[in-house]
C-alpha cells in the first residue's frame, strides 16, 4: 500500500469542525491552542460554536481549515502511530490546503501557516471590490472545453479556469460579466450544468494579482524548510521539495489554476493506491474516487475516523 495524505480547501468548513477531536485528543487541543495564540484570536471557539457567517469569512475559514487538518494529523501521530516520513509517499492540498500539506510535512510551523493563511485570506478578500468578480462551476465538460468557453467569454475581461477538480467539474473565475457570459455559452454548448458559486471573491485568476504580491512579501519573511515528504503543488501538478520552488509555487498559486485532477492522477500513476483526506469534510475523497478509480480514499476528521484508521 502506497499512501498520500491530502488536505481540503475552502468550502469544506462547517461549525463544529474539530470540536469532538479537541474534546478527546490532547494532541488536537494543542494544535488549536497554537493557532489561537498565533492569531491572537479564539479561532477554535469560532470553529466549534460559530456563527457560521463569521467562520465562512475567508480570513477565518482558511486558518480554521488548516487547524482542523493539522489537529487530525497530530492525533493520528499520537494515537495511531502515524509517521508521515515513513508512511506517506506524497502530501497535497487543494488551494489553501497546500499550506496544510506543507505544515504537515514540516516545511513551516503550524503557527506560521496560520499567520500566512490569515494574511492570504485578507489579501484575497481585498484584491477585488464586491460585485466585480464571480466564480462558476461547470459540470460535465472536460478541461479543454471549459478553457475554450472561458476564452471566448472573456472579451477583453478576465475569465479563466480556477480549479480543474476532475470528473467533469471545472470552476471558472474572473469578472462577473465574463463569468455570466461563460455560463450562458456553456449551456448553449451542451454543458450539463453551470452554477454560480456563493463566494466572496474571484479566487485563482488574474484579478488576484494584488494578493499574490502580498503573499510574495509575506512568504519572504517566513522560514521555509524542505518538507519531509514531497508536496504536490497545485500550479505544477508535480512534487516539490526545494524551499525556493515551493515559495514560488505558493505565490503563483494565488492567481494560477488549481490542477487538482492532474495532481491526483499523477500521484496514482506514481503508485499511490490509498488517499487519506485529513480535516473537515469529504470533498476531496469523492473527487479522488472519480479521478483515480483504482485507488481508495478515506476522510479522517472525527475521533471515530481516527479509531478506524489502519
Amino acid at each position: 500500500m502506497t499512501r498520500a495524505f491530502i488536505f481540503p480547501g475552502q468550502g469544506s468548513q462547517a461549525v463544529g469542525m474539530g470540536k469532538a477531536l479537541a474534546e478527546t485528543s490532547p494532541a488536537a487541543r494543542a494544535v488549536f491552542e497554537e493557532v489561537d495564540e498565533a492569531l491572537g484570536q479564539n479561532l477554535s471557539r469560532l470553529m466549534f460554536e460559530g456563527p457560521a457567517d463569521e467562520l465562512t469569512l475567508t480570513a477565518n475559514a482558511q486558518p480554521a481549515l488548516m487547524a482542523a487538518s493539522l489537529a487530525v494529523l497530530r492525533t493520528l501521530e499520537a494515537e495511531r502511530g502515524l509517521d508521515l516520513a515513513r508512511d506517506a509517499a506524497f502530501v497535497a492540498g487543494h488551494s489553501l490546503g497546500e499550506y496544510s500539506a506543507l505544515a504537515a510535512a514540516g516545511a513551516f510551523s503550524i503557527a506560521d501557516a496560520a499567520r500566512l493563511l490569515r494574511i492570504r485570506g485578507q489579501a484575497m478578500q481585498k484584491a477585488v471590490a464586491p460585485g466585480i468578480g464571480a466564480m462558476a462551476a461547470l459540470l460535465g465538460p472536460d478541461l479543454e472545453t471549459a478553457r475554450t468557453i472561458a476564452e471566448e467569454a472573456a472579451e477583453g475581461m478576465v475569465c479563466g479556469v480556477a480549479n480543474d477538480n476532475g470528473a467533469g467539474q471545472v470552476v471558472l473565475s474572473g469578472h462577473k460579466e465574463a463569468v455570466d457570459r461563460a455560463m450562458a455559452l456553456a449551456q448553449s454548448r451542451g454543458v450539463r450544468r453551470a452554477v454560480l458559486l456563493n463566494v466572496s471573491a474571484p479566487f485563482h485568476c488574474a484579478l488576484m494579482a494584488p494578493a499574490a504580491e502580498t503573499m510574495k512579501a509575506a512568504l519572504a519573511d517566513v522560514a521555509l524548510k524542505a518538507p519531509i515528504v514531497p508536496v504536490y503543488a497545485n500550479v505544477t501538478a508535480g512534487p516539490l521539495t526545494e524551499p525556493a520552488a515551493i515559495r514560488e509555487a505558493l505565490v503563483v498559486q494565488v492567481t494560477g489554476t488549481v490542477r487538482w485532477s492532474e495532481s491526483v492522477a499523477a500521484m496514482a500513476e506514481a503508485g499511490v493506491d490509498r488517499f487519506y483526506e485529513l480535516g473537515a469534510g469529504k470533498v476531496l475523497s469523492g473527487l479522488v474516487k472519480r479521478i483515480a478509480p483504482g485507488a481508495t480514499a478515506s476522510a479522517v476528521g472525527t475521533p471515530d475516523d481516527v479509531a478506524a484508521y489502519a
